[in-house]
C-alpha cells in the first residue's frame, strides 16, 4: 500500500513538472517566431474606454495597434462583451497572442464588501478571504483575468488617503490579510474560470511617504525595510501571487519604478519571483518628474534595466526600448525575459488555449446576480463594524421603539457606500445597494415611527438644516446620527492635512446632545478619523467606515443586536494630527514617560497625552469576556524548540459575541532597539453567554527573530514578556521566559 501511494504521488510529481515544461516549451517556442517590435508590444499596457484611474494617454490608433501585436494588456475594459470585443482584435494579429485584460477590484466588482481597511478591523482572514474569492468570481465572469490588488502596504499615518486600501499599521497583521486576500483572489489555481490574478501593491514602501502625503518620497533604513514594510508582500508572494507593481515613491532616492535593488535583487532574486511586475499608472514616465531620468527613453532604459516587466500608460517601453536595443544600451535578453514572464501567465490563465473563455455573457449574467454573493457581503460588513463606546448601554436598540429619528448627510446616500475604489457599472442601476435609511426600514416592526432629517452637508458650512434636526431629536425616543467624510475624500491622491470630521458636524452633533435625547453617532470613513468633542461627549459611537453594498443591512444588523459587533481597530486612531505618525508598536526612549502626566523631561508633549485616542485593537461588544489562567508550558525555550501560551477566555455578558484575543511579545533588551510590543498571533473566537475557552498560542524561534543591522534574520537569548489581552493597551496577563541558546 505504501508502495502504490509513493508511486502515485511520484507520477503526480513528474506530471507538475511536465505541465510546467510544456508551458516553458510553449512559451520558448513563440517566443523565437516574434519580432522584437511583438515582443515589446507585449510589454505595453492601455487603458480602455470606459473608465480611468490616472491621467488619460489618448491613443486614437489603439485597436490598430491590437491587431498589430503592439499591445500586451488592457486596463479598465469592462464586461464580457467589451473584453471580447478587444479579444477579436488581437486575434486577427499576425501570432494571435490574446490580451490580459486588468481591473483594479480592490474591494468587489458588483457586489461591494466594505474598504479593504474596514475588513482588516474584522480581524478575520476567512471573512477576508472569501470577500476576495466571491470578487474574483464576479469580475472573472466579467472578463477580467488580473486585479491590480491587494494592497499592502504599511502605513502609520492615516492622513495618507490610501490607508483605506491596505489593513493599516501592524505588519503581523498585514501580512495575515495579504496572505488570505492573495489566496481569495486566485483561489486554487490560475486558469480556474472563477479566479482572476493578483497583483501585490505597492512595491515598496509607499505607505510610509513623507507627510502622508501621496506619491511623496519614502526615506527608510533597510532595516525598517525589511522589519516593516516587506513581510507582507513576502506573505503575498508565499501565497502565490502572479503579479506584482511597483510604486510611485522614490526609496531613499531612487524611484521605486527604476529600483534594481528591490526589483531584481530582492524580488526576482532573492525571493525568486518568476511572475512579471507591471509598473502603476505612467510610473515609468514619472521618473523624468522625479529628476531621475532626462526623457522617457532613458527612463525605458532604467525601468527594464531595474526588473519593470510590464508599462501601465506611460508609452516609454512603446517608443523606446527597440532602439535601445538596437544601439546596444538593452539587451535583447532582458526583453525576452519580461516577455517570457507575461507569456507565462496567459498560458497560466489558459487564453492561447480559449482567448474568450473568460468572455461569457451568460456566465457574467448568473454571477452578479448570484444571491449568496449579497448575503456574504452582508455579513462580512457587520464583522467589520467597531464599537467604540456604549456607555449608555443605549446599544442595541429595541424593535419596539416608538420613534427613532436619524439625522445626518449620510443615511440616505446609495453608490457612496461603495467607499472608494469601487467599480463603476454604467450598465447597472444602484437599487441593489442598500442605504442606512433602506435598511432601518426593513429592520423595524410596522409600529416604529421613522422620522429623518439631513441636518447638514459633508463640507458644506451651511447650518440651515440644524433646526429641523433638532426638531426631528425632540420628537424621537432615539436619535441614530449618521456623519463622517465623503466616500471619496479617502483613497488615491485624497491625502488630508486635517483629518476631522469634515464641515459643520461636529456642531451639529453639539447642537442635538442639547436636547438630552439618546443618541447613537455612525462614523463614515476610510481612514481614523479625529474627533475629540464627540469622542469625549458622546456615550455611544460606531465607526461604521465604508461598508460597501450591503452597507444599511448590516448597519442595521448591529445597531438592534442581531449581530455583535465584534471589530478592532487596525490603525491607531490619534488626538490630534500633531501626534502622526502614531503606532503602538514604537520603540521606547532614554527618558520614557511614565505616565500620562509625566511631562518633566520626558518624551511627552506639553500640551497632549501620548497615549491615542483609541488603540489599535481596541473595539468593544454588546457582551463582556474574562481573561484568566495565563500559562506558559515551559519557563525557558531554547532557539530550536517551542512554547505554548494557554489563556481561557469567558463571555461573562448575557450576549453571543466574539472576541478578538490578541497576543503580544516584547523583547527586553537586544543588540537592537525593540518595539516595546509586537502583535505575534492572534485568534478570533466565538462564544455563548457564560460560555469559557481555552486557547492555545505557539511561540517559536521565527516569531522572536528580527533584522540586526547586517539585515540577518534572527532572535537573541535573554527575556521575553508576554501579553495577552483585547488590544495593545488593554493587556489582561502578563508572563515572561527566557530564550536560552
Amino acid at each position: 500500500m505504501k508502495k502504490h501511494v509513493s508511486l502515485m504521488l511520484l507520477l503526480i510529481s513528474f506530471s507538475g513538472i511536465s505541465q510546467q515544461k510544456s508551458i516553458d516549451q510553449k512559451v520558448n517556442e513563440l517566443l523565437a517566431k516574434m519580432t522584437l517590435e511583438e515582443k515589446i508590444g507585449q510589454l505595453n499596457q492601455y487603458t480602455g474606454d470606459h473608465a480611468v484611474t490616472g491621467p488619460l494617454t489618448m491613443n486614437p490608433n489603439k485597436k490598430e495597434e491590437i491587431k498589430a501585436g503592439k499591445i500586451g494588456s488592457m486596463l479598465n475594459v469592462l464586461g464580457a462583451n467589451y473584453t471580447r470585443g478587444y479579444q477579436e482584435l488581437a486575434m486577427q494579429s499576425r501570432l494571435k497572442i490574446p490580451l490580459l485584460f486588468g481591473l483594479d477590484v480592490v474591494h468587489g466588482y458588483k457586489t461591494t464588501f466594505p474598504l479593504p481597511l474596514a475588513e482588516a478591523a474584522s480581524w478575520d482572514l476567512d471573512a477576508i478571504e472569501l470577500g476576495a474569492r466571491i470578487a474574483a468570481r464576479e469580475s472573472a465572469a466579467s472578463g477580467i483575468h488580473w486585479t491590480f490588488a491587494p494592497m499592502v502596504d504599511i502605513s502609520r499615518d492615516p492622513r495618507w488617503g490610501r490607508v483605506m486600501e491596505g489593513a493599516g499599521e501592524d505588519t503581523y497583521l498585514g501580512s495575515k490579510i495579504a496572505y488570505a486576500r492573495v489566496k481569495g483572489f486566485q483561489g486554487n489555481k490560475l486558469g480556474d474560470l472563477n479566479s482572476v490574478m493578483a497583483c501585490v501593491k505597492h512595491f515598496a514602501a509607499y505607505g510610509a511617504a513623507i507627510g502622508g502625503r501621496d506619491y511623496n518620497s519614502v526615506d527608510v533604513s533597510e532595516r525598517a525595510l525589511w522589519e516593516t514594510y516587506l513581510p507582507p508582500f513576502k506573505s503575498a508572494l508565499d501565497a502565490g501571487a502572479a503579479t506584482f507593481m511597483n510604486s510611485f515613491n522614490d526609496i531613499n532616492g531612487i524611484p521605486a519604478t527604476g529600483n534594481k535593488h528591490i526589483q531584481r535583487d530582492i524580488l526576482k532574486g532573492k525571493w525568486k519571483f518568476d511572475g512579471f511586475v507591471v509598473s502603476d499608472w505612467g510610473s515609468i514616465g514619472e521618473m523624468i518628474n522625479h529628476g531621475y531620468s532626462k526623457d522617457k527613453k532613458e527612463a525605458a532604459y532604467q525601468a527594464i534595466t531595474a526588473g519593470s516587466d510590464m508599462d501601465m500608460e506611460s508609452n516609454s517601453y512603446r517608443y523606446s526600448l527597440a532602439e535601445l536595443v538596437k544601439e546596444g544600451k538593452v539587451s535583447e535578453s532582458l526583453i525576452d525575459d519580461a516577455v517570457k514572464r507575461i507569456l507565462r501567465k496567459k498560458f497560466e490563465m489558459g487564453l492561447f488555449d480559449d482567448p474568450y473563455r473568460y468572455s461569457d455573457a451568460k456566465r457574467q449574467q448568473k454571477e452578479l446576480n448570484n444571491p449568496e454573493n449579497t448575503k456574504a457581503a452582508r455579513e462580512i460588513a457587520a464583522k467589520s463594524i467597531v464599537l467604540l463606546k456604549n456607555e449608555a448601554n443605549t446599544l442595541p436598540l429595541s424593535k419596539a421603539t416608538k420613534t427613532i429619528g436619524f439625522i445626518g448627510p449620510m443615511v440616505k446616500l446609495k453608490r457612496a457606500n461603495h467607499g472608494f475604489w469601487a467599480i463603476d457599472l454604467k450598465d447597472v442601476d444602484s437599487s441593489y445597494i442598500v442605504s442606512q435609511w433602506e435598511g432601518l426600514e426593513r429592520k423595524v416592526g410596522k409600529n416604529t415611527k421613522l422620522l429623518y432629517a439631513k441636518g447638514c452637508g459633508i463640507t458644506s458650512p451651511d447650518k440651515s438644516g440644524f433646526k429641523e434636526a433638532v426638531d426631528v431629536a425632540n420628537q424621537s425616543d432615539v436619535v441614530i446620527l449618521s456623519v463622517g467624510e465623503r466616500h471619496d475624500m479617502s483613497g488615491e491622491a485624497k491625502s488630508r492635512s486635517s483629518i476631522g470630521l469634515p464641515g459643520v458636524q461636529e456642531e451639529l452633533i453639539k447642537e442635538l446632545q442639547k436636547t438630552g435625547k439618546p443618541i447613537v453617532v455612525l462614523i463614515n470613513a476610510g481612514r481614523p478619523l479625529v474627533f475629540n468633542w464627540t469622542a469625549d461627549n458622546m456615550p455611544t459611537i460606531v465607526y461604521t467606515w465604508w461598508l460597501g453594498s450591503e452597507a444599511g443591512n448590516a448597519i442595521s444588523d448591529v445597531l438592534f443586536g442581531d449581530y455583535n459587533p465584534s471589530g478592532k481597530l487596525p490603525m491607531t486612531f490619534p488626538r490630534t494630527e500633531g501626534q502622526i505618525p502614531i503606532y503602538y508598536n514604537h520603540m521606547s526612549t532614554g527618558r520614557p514617560a511614565k505616565n500620562e502626566d509625566d511631562k518633566n523631561y520626558v518624551s511627552a508633549y506639553i500640551d497632549l497625552q501620548n497615549s491615542p485616542k483609541f488603540a489599535f485593537g481596541y473595539g468593544l461588544s454588546y457582551t463582556t469576556f474574562k481573561y484568566s489562567d495565563l500559562k506558559l508550558s515551559k519557563n525557558t525555550m531554547a532557539k530550536n524548540d517551542k512554547l505554548e501560551v494557554s489563556v481561557t477566555i469567558t463571555n461573562t455578558g448575557k450576549r453571543l459575541g466574539e472576541e478578538v484575543v490578541q497576543l503580544y511579545l516584547r523583547d527586553k533588551v537586544a543588540s537592537i532597539v525593540r518595539p516595546v510590543k509586537e502583535l505575534k498571533d492572534f485568534r478570533k473566537i466565538k462564544l455563548s453567554a457564560g460560555e469559557s475557552k481555552t486557547i492555545v498560542f505557539t511561540i517559536d524561534d521565527e516569531k522572536l527573530a528580527f533584522y540586526h543591522e547586517n539585515l540577518e534574520f534572527k532572535s537573541e537569548s535573554g527575556s521575553f514578556d508576554v501579553m495577552v489581552g483585547a488590544s495593545s493597551e488593554d493587556i489582561r496577563l502578563k508572563g515572561e521566559f527566557e530564550l536560552s541558546e
